[in-house]
């Protein structure tokens, strides 16, 4: 067994022999609007009925100053720290198929290590395809289907997705680090992105994590149950509509969103960032009235 991870005794510190698993990677600490990804991952362990399968080394992995233990102090008594690692789960989807989970916080040192290390553990679990989940902000209107994009080093899987592929230089997380590691021992992967309406970012979005979990179906071939996400997310559309309603501003921002949207997929025209000169509040000042109008609608229900 490797130093940098333990396995937990109820598994009698051995890796279990698997039939050809999928693994979903959700770390924190990296871009994740609405926390949608990180949603999405708690749903798919509840769902699947996942217990932790092991725990990495926080002294390989971990920056005590940055991320430091937290201390169960009971009657003056220390009783325990809670180290905060990745940790692998272990479940099974609702047709019996294995579904291995790596969430938790990224590392702060040694990723390529890390990297390595995750997909050494792939190999002998005979993991047979990696999907990532992340989300973030962008100019979209809640109105429309939340649109995912992707990412893979293996350009030929790529293209036979039908999510959105962009072209950029942007700072990875470690995910991205992943997809190139399994990608090294030849275990396709792939990068799930949400797309999250810029003035929603700060508030959960059940939309995306839906929208997230049922990409996790089709990609990676099993059967989550995400109506729950999908009850509040309906939920959560009324009250958006509600709010956008009463405030001419809001519904001329929400009218310039649907324009660029429904032109940028209609094949009929290309996305721009302009707004055709019309004033539009700012995504912040729209959040604030957001968080403040959702606020209000609880205190009265």
């Amino acid at each position: 067994m490797s130093s940098a991870y333990s396995i937990s005794p109820d598994f009698n510190n051995t890796l279990p022999q698997l039939e050809s698993p999928l693994m979903v990677v959700m770390l924190q600490g990296w871009i994740d609007a609405s926390s949608a990804a990180a949603t999405a991952m708690e749903a798919l362990v509840s769902e699947t009925g996942a217990t932790q399968l092991l725990e990495f080394d926080a002294d390989t992995f971990v920056d005590y100053r940055a991320r430091r233990p937290m201390m169960e102090l009971r009657d003056g008594v220390n009783t325990k720290l809670e180290w905060s690692v990745p940790k692998l789960f272990l479940g099974k989807d609702k047709n019996g198929k294995s579904v291995v989970l790596l969430t938790g916080p990224e590392p702060d040192s040694r990723w390529q290590h890390f990297a390595a290390t995750v997909g050494s553990l792939a190999q002998q679990l005979g993991v047979r395809r990696m999907l990532g989940l992340g989300a973030y902000p962008v100019a979209t209107p809640h109105t429309r289907a939340v649109q995912l994009s992707c990412t893979s080093p293996n350009s030929e899987l790529v293209a036979t997705l039908p999510y959105l592929k962009s072209s950029l230089d942007v700072p990875a997380g470690m995910e991205a680090a992943l997809e190139h590691a399994m990608h090294s021992v030849g275990i396709p992967s792939l990068g799930l992105w949400a797309q999250v309406p810029h003035y929603v970012a700060s508030m959960a979005y059940p939309a995306a994590a839906a929208a997230l979990l049922g990409a996790v179906s089709d990609s990676g071939d099993i059967e989550i149950d995400i109506s729950g996400l999908l009850e509040q997310a309906t939920i959560q559309r009324e009250r958006l509509d509600s709010l956008v309603r009463n405030n001419p501003e809001h519904a001329a921002m929400l009218t310039q969103l649907e324009q660029v949207f429904d032109e940028a997929h209609s094949g009929n025209g290309q996305l721009t960032t302009g707004f055709g000169g019309v004033p539009l509040p700012s995504g912040d000042e729209l959040a604030a009235e957001l968080e403040q109008f959702l606020r209000e609608h609880r205190s009265d229900s």
